[in-house]
């Protein structure tokens, strides 16, 4: 038995290694498929019993049924749609983080800007007398008061309130929040201006509060605990314990609740008695670099950069091995936007939070923590140095090992240098805006100026050498791979038609999420996908 059994599995590895017939093109499959919402963010349910959640990655408002979880409706085209509410008007009213404008969505569909206020515009409710409120995080700080129609200007009425996220309005009229930057429950009286903290002690930043309809007060957390709070004396008791990335919830006019994920893009509704159901089903919320790490002498796993998480998945079956949250404020490992390995660590860069990092998944430990880049926007390894892309500074940097301090500017005055490879001692290095593929050292030694390999490549990205020499570099203003000859500079497509380049929101770099590529030792290609949400598994012709 233990024989055959070994036998299948042999031949199922061949199968997947060489396949029968030799194939004159590339094979696309998608190896791996995110979840159905992009990260779910600010939520309410509407007047109709329906829930509705928004995506900041995905631009997007879902309506999902309440029961079944059946996503009944999309209205897209929402930039960074951070957070929900219905007015007494029956209109949905929203926030914009990244371009800070609220918007209105009148029962008829028509789309109105009501306020247009600095980034991070994020909470947003209204009281019973039908004024409406607006909170700014992360990116600054500030509570506001909309006129729903937009006729007036909004008007600032605290300009440090604190880093207040999802709140929600008390049977006593005042404002109840959660601020991060105490990790407390504070409340606002928005005609004096006033704050009063009401709960502290929290085992993590608190993320969202709100009332059920018996006036009782509930607060999440994204270590995943939904606790019920007495807003008299500030006592707490766990409700519900939920996935980490736990970030916004809403109640039913039943009392179920309903939780959003920010990691994992879920969505579970509790009963009032505690039992939950999940709706809408977690995982890979916005895929970005992408990079293959060996786990044996033939086996690779491929890790992938999904904004505030690492995931880990099979290169056979594409099943999610491991499992790296990263939370805001609350894990010293931040939200990555490519990876890479470094060794037999990984090597992470994040632009959101001006960080480059080494992280051992082994030992889950962080090893280097870098917060002095001028806006990372990619990092590789060059043996146990660190090679940097920088947006603000249009420079490529490279970072001794040792002593990260020590530092050498390989290039300077790229238009947005973004993809990078390394060929020995050979770097290459994609610009964004102009679409050239530049080499900036040979053998090891800077060029001055960089050599011009290709041009006329559409919104490069991510970039690999192949295992034949040749380069393949992800064109995002194209949705295709190319390869390109380092020799000649010959440009080829590789596969094209595939779901990537999300445009990016206001405030942002252009570049988003990026869209990485790898190659593994079995000799296929990978590609993240951000449009689509899914890895490409890419197996080149023999």
């Amino acid at each position: 038995m233990i024989r055959t059994t070994l036998l299948t599995l042999v031949s199922l590895l061949l199968l997947h290694a060489l396949p029968l017939v030799a194939d004159s093109e590339p094979r696309v499959r998608a190896l791996v498929r995110g979840t159905s919402i992009q990260g779910t963010n600010g939520i309410t349910v509407g007047p109709d019993d329906k829930v509705y959640v928004t995506s900041v990655v995905g631009n997007e408002i879902v309506v999902v049924d309440r029961r079944s979880g059946r996503i009944l409706e999309r209205m897209t085209e929402l930039c960074s749609a951070e957070d929900v509410i219905f007015g007494p008007d029956g209109a949905l009213y929203w926030t914009s983080i990244y371009s800070g404008i609220v918007g209105r969505i009148d029962p008829d569909g028509t789309r109105t800007t009501i306020a247009d206020l600095p980034p991070g515009a994020n909470a947003i409710t209204f009281n019973d007398a039908g004024r409406l409120f607006v909170s700014l995080f992360p990116q600054s700080q500030g509570l506001y008061e909309v006129d729903p129609t937009g006729a007036t200007p909004a008007e600032l009425l605290i300009a440090e309130p604190g880093m207040i996220n999802a709140f929600d309005f008390g049977p006593d009229g005042l404002l109840y929040a959660p601020d991060l930057s105490t990790g407390s429950v504070v409340r606002i009286d928005v005609d004096a201006l006033t704050i009063e903290t009401v709960a502290t002690g929290f085992s993590s930043l608190l993320s969202a509060v709100a009332f059920d309809s018996q006036g009782n007060l509930y607060a999440s957390d994204p270590s995943g605990e939904l606790t019920r709070v007495d807003i008299a004396t500030g006592e707490r008791e766990v409700f519900a314990t939920l996935p980490v990335g736990n970030d916004n919830f809403a109640f039913d006019r039943d009392d179920n609740v309903y939780t959003t994920n920010l990691l994992s893009g879920g969505l579970i509704r509790i009963k009032p008695n505690g039992k939950k159901r999940r709706l809408i089903r977690p995982g890979m919320t916005n895929t970005g670099g992408i990079t293959t790490r060996p786990i044996g002498p033939f086996r690779d796993e491929l890790w992938v950069a999904d904004t505030f998480s690492l995931r880990a998945f099979g290169t056979f079956f594409g099943r999610q091995r491991d499992f790296v949250p990263t939370i805001p404020l609350v894990t010293p490992f931040v939200g990555p936007n490519t990876v890479t390995t470094i060794g037999d660590d990984l090597l992470t860069s994040s632009w959101i939070f001006n960080a480059v990092q080494v992280y051992d998944p082994d030992t889950d430990t962080l090893l280097t923590d870098l917060r002095d880049f001028a806006t990372p926007l990619n990092a590789i390894a060059w043996d146990h140095d660190i090679v940097v892309a920088e947006l603000a500074t249009g420079n490529v940097v490279r970072a001794d090992g040792d002593d990260p301090s020590q530092r050498e500017v390989l290039a300077t005055g790229l238009a947005i240098p973004t993809g990078m490879a390394l060929d020995q001692g050979d770097l290459y290095v994609a610009e964004f805006v102009t679409g050239t593929l530049r080499k900036i050292t040979q053998d090891g030694q800077i060029l001055d100026p960089p050599s011009i390999v290709a041009t006329g490549l559409a919104a490069p990205e991510g970039l690999v050498v192949l295992h034949d020499g040749d380069l393949a570099v992800v064109e995002t203003g194209a949705g295709r791979v190319s390869r390109v000859d380092p020799h000649t500079g010959i440009v080829t497509t590789l596969v094209d038609d595939l779901e990537l380049g999300a445009p990016a929101p206001p405030n942002v770099p252009p570049t988003w999420l990026f869209d990485g590529i790898t190659q593994g030792r079995n000799g296929r290609i990978y590609v993240a996908g951000n449009i689509a949400n899914v890895i490409y598994s890419i197996r080149l012709p023999n």
